[in-house]
C-alpha cells in the first residue's frame, strides 16, 4: 500500500492526479498514525512554510510514526517541503525542528542574489551518481522548482543532484531508502512522470 501523507499542503491534489494517471490503485491517503500502518512506500508533499508544516504533522500525530517507518526501512519519498522535513531544522521564519532522518539543515537564498526569489521555473539536474530514482532520464532531464528555501546536507554522500541557480544547491537526496526531490515530479512533465514511476518500482 502507498501511503500518500495529507496535512493540507497544496500540492497535494496535483500529486494525486500523477498518481492516478500512473494507474496506482493501491493507495490511502493519511491523515493519522493507524492509517499509516501498512504501509509499504510513503510519499510526503508539501509547500508553504517548514515550520507550519512540522506543526502539522505534530499536531496530526504522524511525525514519529513516519520516523519509525522510515527506520524500519520503508522507502520514503519527500517531495519540496517534504524533503526539507527530511533535515534536522530549518531557519525559514525562526529555527523549527525537522524530522531529523538525515543530517544538516534548510536555509534561504542568499539575499544578495541577482536571480529572483522564489526559485521558480524549470532547470536542469545535474545528476552526481547513480540511483534506481533516476533510471531512465535523459542525460539532459530537467524539473520543475518552486521554492526560496534549499537543504544543505551535512552528508556530501547524501546528496544525489544538484542545481544551479546563481549557487549550486541539492535538487535530490538519497539515503538507502530515503529519497527527496527538491523540484516537483508531479508539475515536471514525462521526467516527474518517470520518477515517481521508479520510486513505485523499488
Amino acid at each position: 500500500m502507498l501511503a500518500v501523507i495529507d496535512y493540507g499542503a497544496g500540492n497535494l491534489r496535483s500529486v494525486l492526479h500523477a498518481l492516478n494517471y500512473l494507474g496506482i490503485e493501491n493507495m490511502r491517503l493519511v491523515h493519522s498514525a493507524d492509517e499509516l500502518e501498512g504501509a509499504d512506500k510513503i510519499i510526503l508533499p508539501g509547500v508553504g512554510a517548514f515550520g507550519a508544516g512540522m506543526q502539522q504533522l505534530h499536531a496530526q500525530g504522524l511525525v514519529q510514526p513516519i520516523k519509525d517507518a522510515v527506520f524500519a526501512g520503508i522507502p520514503y519519498l519527500g517531495i519540496c517541503l517534504g524533503m526539507q522535513f527530511l533535515f534536522e531544522r530549518s531557519d525559514e521564519m525562526g529555527d523549527h525542528e525537522g524530522l531529523g532522518i538525515l543530517t544538516g539543515s534548510v536555509t534561504r537564498f542568499p539575499h544578495d542574489m541577482s536571480l529572483k526569489v522564489p526559485h521558480m521555473g524549470w532547470n536542469q539536474l545535474d545528476i552526481q551518481r547513480d540511483s534506481s530514482l533516476f533510471d531512465d532520464l535523459p542525460v539532459d532531464a530537467s524539473a520543475y522548482f518552486v521554492h526560496s528555501y534549499y537543504c544543505a546536507p551535512a552528508n556530501p554522500d547524501d546528496i544525489l543532484a544538484t542545481v544551479d541557480y546563481g549557487i549550486p544547491f541539492t535538487a535530490a537526496v538519497q539515503r538507502d531508502h530515503i529519497y527527496g526531490v527538491q523540484f516537483h515530479p508531479e508539475k515536471s512533465q514525462r521526467t516527474g512522470l518517470q520518477i515517481l514511476t521508479n520510486f513505485l518500482a523499488i
